[in-house]
């Protein structure tokens, strides 16, 4: 199974949910996305629904206001509060697009800027997301499966990074599987850091 996790226990507070989303869910978003305009301002393309991040300030500003989520965002919402994943609504999405050999850096979101939570859902391809502890050496990994949720909280939202290693391709369980197109939308509450 490609979701087990790789190498050690994952840290405390990660929740990871396979096919949170149906295969007709994953694609209609994808055609929204895709309908919509992708910002090439970083490395990966990327899209902001409710507020805009400010990545050089690092820092959500209240004038940053896009507007509510669209209706077809606003569902996934309110299937994760439904399903009890996260206690107040998601009111910022990022939508990340990852092409075989892009990745993220290791990273924890921004802290005043968002609340206890972070949801992020994969779309299209699998990928290795991988897990450092900010005061040892302890790392963890997991798979990240197409139309899988993983939830950060407690621990592993405030003491580990995380990050997605830029290549091509991920080793699982022994064997090589390419990597595909990947979005990932990241839900989250915005708590203000201005």
């Amino acid at each position: 199974m490609l979701s087990d996790p790789v190498g050690p226990e994952l840290p405390s507070g990660i929740l990871y949910v396979p096919n949170f989303i149906t295969e007709e869910l994953e694609n209609a978003v994808t055609q929204h996305l895709d309908a919509a305009n992708w910002n090439n301002a970083l490395k990966r393309r990327v899209q902001h629904f409710g507020y805009r991040y400010d990545y050089k300030a690092r820092r959500i500003a209240s004038d940053s206001y896009l507007g509510p989520l669209p209706e077809w965002l606003q569902l996934v919402a309110n299937s994760l509060m439904a399903s009890g994943y996260t206690s107040k609504m998601p009111d910022q999405v990022i939508a990340n697009e990852y092409l075989p050999g892009q990745g993220i850096s290791a990273h924890i979101d921004c802290e005043p800027c968002f609340g206890p939570v972070i949801a992020s859902l994969s779309l299209l391809s699998q990928c290795e997301l991988v897990f450092r502890n900010v005061d040892s050496s302890a790392t963890a990994r997991i798979i990240l499966e197409p139309r899988s949720l993983v939830i950060l909280s407690g621990e592993s939202r405030y003491q580990w990074t995380h990050e997605i290693p830029a290549r091509k391709s991920d080793a699982i369980n022994g064997r090589r599987y390419l990597r595909d197109r990947r979005i990932s939308l990241t839900f989250r509450e915005v708590l203000f850091s201005e």
